[in-house]
């Protein structure tokens, strides 16, 4: 996998030096990354013709082809990066035209189209010197403005909840290229949102999607993004899908990746990569108000409050399925949500809450029910892109994600968060 490092925490004049330094080169490069590679399938070019987002990628190559510095780029990829993510909250939201007769809450369309951008600034031969350096820091800069990683914002004074919702791209795209993810789609519906919590106050939402790709969380985008607001939210969850039929509320993030492979068929087992190793729990907890929501009505999926982990008890080396959450000096081999990427944002995030001491903020990982295609409609080969049936569970998973945040915004007498 490529791995796209962040060069946005140094200073502008390093960044300038770095980029006017020989060996600068006009060239492209002639590999596109595994996840690229899958656009020319039928099925995501059918997604991008069908939801007016397939003229977006010849459009950007004309703007770079334009560019006659490296500043010149940089607003261009900036330009359509953060318009690429506008486009794709509107559409979800009913704004503008739908561009084609997709379905407006579709969460697919903004990643083809992404990976439709960074084709072509990885291919990009422009008519100066760019470092290796330099292009990494366009592909940066388009990852972060595409995803609403850098577009966080939230009024200015009081009496208003501030909220933070994060989703993912969809994957396992080898088995099924035709894939969605809901909790990208719920990012999408619900950035810059208002609503109306359980108790009646009033609420703004802001969102962010992050890849399914191990490297991009080892260089710390799940940090970066989240650092400057969780300080000032009221609330944040990380939202991925799940398991078949049912909300899972999970109790306990494990410091363990389990290899599966990531949206670039790379594998990962190891011990989760932070900061500080030396401080890093095996185990983080939830601070959502897991009873109050699973109590709640809030729509036609069950949800529970999951309690399991699997791990390696202390002294042994053989894992151990715990129902009723770890034991004391255990390892971690499993947290609720399993040990991949769903997991680790988990524990990231929780893990950074625990380490800013916002250990009273509500936040916690909501697992949703697995987005399934209509009965009939099961065969990647010869299947649809799309059916009813798809649409309407993805349009309820989105409101019951919209319900739960509403039940968690509510302030908890006692909000259960036992020792990590």
């Amino acid at each position: 996998m490529t791995s796209i490092r962040s060069a946005l925490a140094l200073p502008l004049v390093a960044v300038s030096l770095a980029l006017a330094t020989p060996p600068a080169s006009a060239a492209g490069t002639t590999t596109v990354s595994v996840e690229e590679a899958r656009l020319d399938r039928a099925a995501p070019q059918e997604i991008l013709r069908r939801s007016g987002f397939a003229s977006l990628a010849p459009e950007f190559a004309d703007a770079l082809s334009g560019a006659d510095s490296f500043v010149e780029a940089e607003r261009a990829v900036v330009r359509y990066g953060s318009g690429l993510w506008r486009r794709a909250v509107d559409r979800a939201q009913g704004r503008g035209p739908a561009g084609g007769d997709l379905s407006r809450d579709d969460d697919r369309p903004l990643y083809w189209s992404r990976l439709a951008l960074t084709r072509e600034l990885r291919s990009w031969k422009p008519g100066f010197g760019i470092t290796e350096e330099g292009r990494t820091r366009l592909l940066d800069r388009l990852e972060r403005s595409s995803r609403g990683q850098d577009s966080i914002r939230y009024p200015a004074g009081k009496g208003v909840k501030r909220i933070l919702l994060t989703g993912f791209d969809p994957f396992t795209l080898d088995r099924d290229v035709r894939i969605s993810n809901p909790s990208g789609a719920t990012a999408l519906a619900l950035d810059g949102t208002w609503l109306r919590t359980a108790d009646g106050s009033l609420a703004r939402v802001e969102t962010a999607v992050f890849p399914v790709r191990w490297a991009d969380f080892a260089d710390g985008s799940v940090e970066r993004t989240l650092r400057p607001h969780l300080p000032k939210v009221d609330l944040f969850t990380t939202v991925s899908q799940g398991r078949p039929g049912r909300f899972d509320i999970e109790r306990t993030n494990g410091a363990w990746r389990g290899g599966f492979p990531d949206n670039e068929n790379l594998s990962r087992t190891e011990t989760v990569p932070v900061a500080d190793p030396g401080t890093q729990p095996q185990w983080t907890s939830t601070t959502l108000p897991y009873a109050a929501i699973t109590a709640a009505s809030t729509g036609r999926f069950p949800v529970y409050d999951n309690t399991s982990v699997t791990e390696l008890p202390a002294g042994a080396d053989t894992p151990v399925v715990r129902p009723d959450g770890p034991t004391p000096g255990s390892a971690a081999r499993a947290g609720g949500g399993g040990n991949y990427l769903s997991n680790e944002i988990a524990y990231r995030a929780t893990l950074l809450r625990d380490r800013l001491g916002l250990n009273r903020l509500p936040g916690g990982h909501v697992h949703t029910p697995v987005l399934q295609f209509g009965p009939g409609n099961t065969d990647p080969a010869t299947g649809a892109v799309t059916d009813p049936e798809f649409v309407r569970n993805r349009l309820d998973i989105i409101a019951q994600v919209r319900a739960i945040v509403a039940v968690a915004a509510v302030p908890q007498d006692s909000l259960a968060h036992p020792s990590s």
